[in-house]
């Protein structure tokens, strides 16, 4: 029997007015109807009467302003920093080798972990002795914390635990250059960070996942969902296409499980 690709949808959508962003990152989408879009016709096809259309309408459309970090989106490592590999320019979204967004994917179950909590080098060590698997280059590892289940609401925003620059480091020295999770951000949630930061004063806490981009360049995808979806941990492909946008820090990307059953 022939082997059947199933196609896992990891994105979520874009939609108005869920406050599971920052006020200012909720994207805005006018809708243009059938019926707007008779008129817009007319103008470009002089003399032309709305009863010429089928049924009187012409075509739908839609204006969106939303940043490049709104959905799923992956980020580059002109995001963390403008350099990276200790003194490189750091790549924006154009830049990024196709390469590495099409490849195996590996998924590392830490949703036990409460909200907030630190996911360390030796959770992933832990995480990958138990599937029994071993990292190699350009796997693409995607961290599963199941605050996708509570997406469109406030609280999503202070949903997960986070990866710290220590774990993220111990990823990228296995040649492994996109990640990805299901949580707001690839950092423990900002509030956390902040609480810690406003209590020790130690800046070190500050977006210090992302920060790991200055020493090795590397790119998250953010805002992923479903992984929990995936049949298995490990033998499947990911596919993670940034929309290419000229010197931007991210790019939004319609990421997919690709499983043979």
């Amino acid at each position: 029997m022939a082997k059947q690709t199933r196609i896992i949808d990891l994105s979520i959508a874009i939609e108005v007015d869920l406050p599971s962003d920052p006020p200012m990152m909720i994207p805005k989408i006018d809708y243009l109807d059938h019926e707007s879009g008779a008129e817009q016709m007319q103008m470009f096809f002089q003399g032309l009467k709305k009863e010429q259309l089928p049924k009187g309408l012409g075509w739908a459309v839609e204006f969106v302003s939303l940043t490049t970090h709104s959905g799923t989106h992956l980020d580059a490592p002109y995001h963390y920093h403008p350099f990276m590999d200790n003194g490189r320019p750091a790549l924006t979204i154009d830049q990024i080798p196709l390469e590495w967004c099409f490849s195996d994917g590996v998924v590392l179950d830490f949703s036990k972990k409460e909200d907030g909590a630190r996911i360390t080098a030796a959770d992933v060590e832990k995480e990958l002795a138990r599937i029994g698997y071993d990292l190699k280059p350009l796997d693409i590892v995607l961290i599963r914390t199941d605050a996708d289940k509570v997406w469109g609401k406030p609280e999503y925003l202070i949903k997960g635990a986070g990866m710290t620059r220590e774990s993220t480091l111990f990823l990228l020295d296995q040649g492994v250059k996109v990640v990805g999770t299901d949580a707001w951000s690839w950092d423990r949630p900002l509030p956390f960070l902040s609480q810690e930061f406003q209590a020790t004063g130690d800046p070190s806490v500050v977006w210090e996942a992302h920060f790991a981009g200055i020493e090795k360049g590397y790119c998250h995808m953010e805002k992923l969902a479903n992984l929990d979806q995936i049949p298995r941990p490990y033998g499947f492909k990911v596919s993670c296409f940034p929309v290419r946008i000229k010197s931007a820090s991210a790019g939004w990307v319609r990421a997919v499980a690709l499983v043979e059953d």
